[in-house]
């Protein structure tokens, strides 16, 4: 076998560990859905405060991207991708052997943390991999794929291990997965790192857009509690647009940023983040509220959830490969479009779930819609939001759609968390929200992710162009991808 020959086996064997461990990662997010019921009468959490096993992970995750981008461009890709496995390992590990809700929390957050500095150091890693071109884009096709089935995977194994095993499971699981990807890193991976950017982590940066972030979203769970127009979520509100404006400013002024504006110039990597994080807020709200749905109201086990999944995964998997073949026909912005339609069409299904609702009629059809939604979008959004990106930043262009897709996950339930249980506890009036109530705050819930769906539908036909408009020409490269 000639060395070229070798080099080019060893990318995608180096591509297969990258998409492991990102498939991990994403798994993450959503394998704790299908286990909140038993994780709350374990360790006695509070209705209100149960959300929080969810965006703990999600804030953090999202938090900390943009510095862990940086962090891998400077301080080596692969150093920085192994450090934060070894990080997400023994997170998972502590969060496996909590016992308290608090600590849950706690190492959860650390978890997120250790997402943060994995995932876009693996992207990068990625894109310095594999030159611009069929290639490149064939990989950031499999990676955006292996991205939108970590979700639906993720409740589907949830259930599984919750119901054979216990929920500790669904964070121990990640432990050996952590001690192979450690131990294949060094001969699969090559280090490398932007020797042309300024040695700063623009720490300010990093404090104010974390801040602002994590005060933003405290806000929003707290008006369950206090309302809207309180004082308390006035005053956090305040702050934390106070935090992001200086995060903004900063970065404007600084020499070496942690999120380079210049990336914004490109209307199609704006509009990809943008369609980003509303794919995060609809798709995270989606398997919340659905997980409790089948479990609080149709009286599911965690098995029995998990399975039911089954069907968004398998739809996932199969749309996935096809839209890299439409991809290459038609674009990179009409496939998004048919992707958006799609999740509209199964959030709405899901507005008219019952109390005695049954699985083929009233979760499957959305299961199927909704997962093809996710299927045509993944893809075609990774691919936009690298669209043009010079190598100095690719870390951050990758931390950036993860950001996106994290933070607007962390808000997404955030916001319909609350709305859900404001609608819930005003029809339950001073009585016990019963499964009517439960059921009418879940309605509402996805009628308002439906319109997040529509909004970010808007957003890919005014913001996404088509590829001959590219000044860059490189989504004309992704329509080429194999």
């Amino acid at each position: 076998m000639s060395e070229k020959t070798h080099l080019a086996d060893r990318r995608w064997l180096a591509l297969a560990l990258l998409t492991v461990t990102q498939f991990m990662i994403v798994l993450d997010v959503a394998i704790v859905n299908v286990a909140l019921p038993a994780i709350q009468e374990d360790l006695n959490f509070d209705v209100s405060d149960l959300q929080w096993v969810a965006s703990a992970y999600a804030l953090t995750f999202g938090g900390f991207l943009l510095l862990g981008g940086r962090s891998a461009d400077l301080l080596g890709r692969r150093r920085v991708f192994m450090a934060g496995v070894v990080l997400f390992s023994v997170a998972s590990l502590a969060a496996g052997l909590a016992t308290s809700d608090t600590a849950l929390i706690a190492f959860r957050a650390i978890q997120g943390v250790g997402a943060a500095i994995v995932a876009p150091a693996a992207l990068s890693i990625l894109t310095t991999t594999f030159a611009e071109g069929r290639d490149r884009n064939l990989a950031l096709g499999i990676w955006g794929a292996v991205s939108g089935l970590g979700g639906a995977a993720g409740v589907l194994l949830g259930g599984v291990l919750t119901d054979a095993l216990s929920w500790e499971w669904v964070f121990l699981v990640n432990v050996p997965v952590g001690v192979v990807l450690l131990a294949l890193t060094p001969f699969l991976l090559r280090e490398s790192r932007s020797d042309a950017l300024s040695r700063s982590f623009d720490i300010p940066g990093a404090v104010s857009v974390t801040g602002g972030l994590v005060l933003l979203v405290y806000a929003i769970v707290g008006t369950s509690d206090d309302g809207w127009t309180s004082a308390r979520s006035l005053g956090l509100f305040a702050a934390s647009v106070i935090l992001l404006v200086a995060f903004l400013v900063i970065e404007s002024r600084a020499k070496a940023p942690l999120l380079p504006l210049r990336i914004f110039r490109l209307p199609t990597v704006a509009g990809a983040n943008v369609v980003g994080m509303l794919l995060g807020a609809t798709i995270f709200s989606m398997f919340f509220f659905l997980s409790l749905y089948m479990q609080q109201v149709l009286g599911y086990s965690a098995m029995k959830t998990g399975v039911a999944y089954l069907a968004t995964a398998l739809t996932i998997i199969v749309t996935a490969a096809i839209s890299q073949g439409l991809v290459t026909k038609v674009g990179v912005r009409n496939v998004m479009i048919a992707g958006a339609i799609l999740q509209v069409m199964g959030l709405a299904w899901f507005t008219q779930v019952s109390v005695d609702g049954t699985y083929v009629s009233d979760l499957l059809p959305g299961f199927i819609l909704a997962g093809a939604g996710l299927g045509f979008s993944f893809v075609p959004v990774t691919i936009a939001a690298l669209a043009g990106v010079q190598n100095r930043d690719a870390g951050v262009a990758s931390g950036l759609i993860n950001t996106s897709q994290q933070i607007g996950g962390a808000l997404g339930v955030s916001a319909l968390v609350t709305i859900a249980t404001q609608h819930t506890t005003n029809v339950a009036g001073s009585g016990t929200a019963g499964p009517e109530a439960l059921v009418e705050g879940f309605q509402r819930a996805f009628a308002v992710g439906a319109g997040l769906a529509v909004v970010g539908l808007v957003v890919t036909l005014f913001m996404i162009r088509p590829e001959r408009e590219q000044e860059s020409g490189e989504l004309a490269s992704a329509a080429a991808a194999a």
